[in-house]
């Protein structure tokens, strides 16, 4: 670890000063009254042995990393099943596009492109008995962490300009591939995605996909080895939208971005490292968090490749 931490603090020092060439998420008003300024990065290692340096233990929307938690419980509770109601190609398209879903006859490319977590929240609400609630408690139980929750006004800002998931919903609906009420769907899918989680928190609850031998707070894996195989899998290829890709050359991690400006990879049997820097690239992902997990990929040469 000690290592990665002077990797870590030369590369950030580097960074701090790079002008930014990306753009806050305004489409989302509230995500929009967050400072660009902020930067933060924190690593956790398997033995727990952790390192922050920057912003990295302030909160902030998760956005679209919550699509990993979220498609987790379902892969939990369908098992292989899941996959007949979302495929796990990538997509290479933008995360909100409607192009392939017609073609595809409403399943969508993979579950982290936004028709694919939709379907995945409405597998969700088809389980469990108080939805909101209980998946706050399966992310708390996975982080033995209890000091987790929604950001109310992220979720109402997302509910309030959500006329493109709000689309998407429906059309996948009309397929057939939304099985309950299409508001309730939403709802839920707005609120998984306004979870509020420092750098530090999200290292933490992302450790069973990096450590085999992890163990919820309740003592039991929260995914099989070969289930956790196939996240990691599904992240590396589709967890950038239509920049995959190119994360998997620059990088060679499995990664989930969010347009909260957050960007998790992990390194099986290693590590979990988070960045988050506000501004984004015209893809959607955070444009100082690429950079710096290209840099730290290629400054420690340790990659999955």
């Amino acid at each position: 670890m000690k290592n990665y931490q002077n990797i870590i603090s030369n590369i950030y020092n580097k960074l701090k000063t790079v002008e930014d060439s990306g753009k806050v998420a305004n489409y989302i008003p509230e995500l929009g009254n967050v400072s660009a300024a902020n930067f933060g990065i924190n690593i956790t290692a398997i033995n727990r042995e952790s390192f922050s340096i920057g912003d990295a233990d302030k909160k902030f929307s998760i956005q679209s990393i919550s699509k990993i938690l979220t498609l987790t419980l379902a892969y939990q509770l369908e098992g292989e099943d899941l996959w007949k109601r979302v495929d796990v190609e990538p997509s290479g398209n933008p995360f909100n596009s409607l192009l392939q879903l017609e073609a595809d006859f409403g399943r969508p490319r993979n579950p982290f492109i936004n028709a694919g977590a939709i379907v995945v929240c409405d597998v969700l609400l088809s389980h469990l008995k108080n939805p909101k609630e209980d998946f706050l408690n399966f992310c708390k139980n996975i982080c033995h962490n209890n000091n987790l929750a929604y950001s109310d006004k992220v979720a109402q800002s997302e509910k309030e300009t959500g006329f493109r998931n709000t689309a998407l919903c429906n059309f996948i609906k009309s397929f057939g591939n939304i099985k309950n009420n299409v508001e309730d769907v939403l709802d839920f899918y707005f609120y998984t995605c306004a979870i509020e989680l420092s750098c530090a928190e999200l290292s933490q609850i992302f450790l069973f996909l990096a450590d085999d031998h992890f163990l919820c707070k309740k003592g039991k894996p929260v995914l099989t080895e070969s289930q956790a195989k196939r996240v990691n899998a599904i992240m590396l290829t589709c967890g950038f939208y239509d920049e995959s890709g190119e994360f998997a050359f620059r990088v060679g991690l499995p990664g989930k971005s969010g347009v909260g400006g957050g960007i998790v990879a992990i390194h099986p049997d290693n590590y979990v490292i988070t960045v988050w820097s506000p501004k984004l690239n015209p893809k959607g992902n955070s444009y100082k968090g690429m950079l710096f997990l290209e840099e730290f990929t290629t400054q420690t040469g340790i990659s999955i490749f």
